[in-house]
């Protein structure tokens, strides 16, 4: 019998979530390899309102679309409920997510652990920015704008017109 979970097929489709406040060129470096690896990415993007966001949901779905306009396989949508759930409405079962650091590594680890005790068909495929890229997260981000400093390099620069 088929497990109701199960969306496995020759089409195969993946989901990188976040809250992409904003949305960094370490962001687009995954972005951009996982679509060479899976047929389509859908980058769904946390509303995410216990973060305390910088931007607020529309205006960082914006720039998400924005960044990824040159992806033909690319979907960006925004999001307001638990992941697991999202995947299932949309039929997929599999999460990307980033690794910058071993700081990292922990918290996706239980992140995942926690996805699959939900849905045991999901799997999550973690991929690591160039090593240019590996220092670079939103909260640096979000802290150089609070200081009026320079970020244009840290940003995807279609998102700078955006802004």
């Amino acid at each position: 019998m088929k497990n109701k979970y199960d969306y496995t097929g020759s089409y195969k489709k993946a989901i990188y979530s976040g809250t992409f406040d904003p949305i960094t060129i370490g962001h687009l470096d995954i972005i951009e390899r996982a679509t060479k690896i899976f047929d389509e990415v859908i980058i769904s993007v946390a509303k995410s309102e216990l973060k305390k966001p910088m931007f607020n949901h529309q205006k960082r779905v914006e720039f998400v679309k924005a960044a990824t306009e040159h992806l033909n396989n690319v979907q960006v949508i925004g999001f307001d409920t638990l992941l697991v759930d999202f995947a299932r409405e949309l039929k997929i079962n599999t999460i990307i997510r980033g690794l910058r650091a071993v700081s990292d590594f922990e918290f996706e680890l239980q992140m995942g652990y926690a996805n699959s005790s939900i849905n045991k068909n999901l799997e999550t495929v973690y991929l690591m920015p160039t090593l240019e890229h590996a220092f670079v997260s939103s909260t640096i981000v979000r802290e150089i704008i609070r200081f009026k400093g320079n970020f244009e390099h840290l940003v995807p620069k279609r998102i700078i017109e955006c802004m």
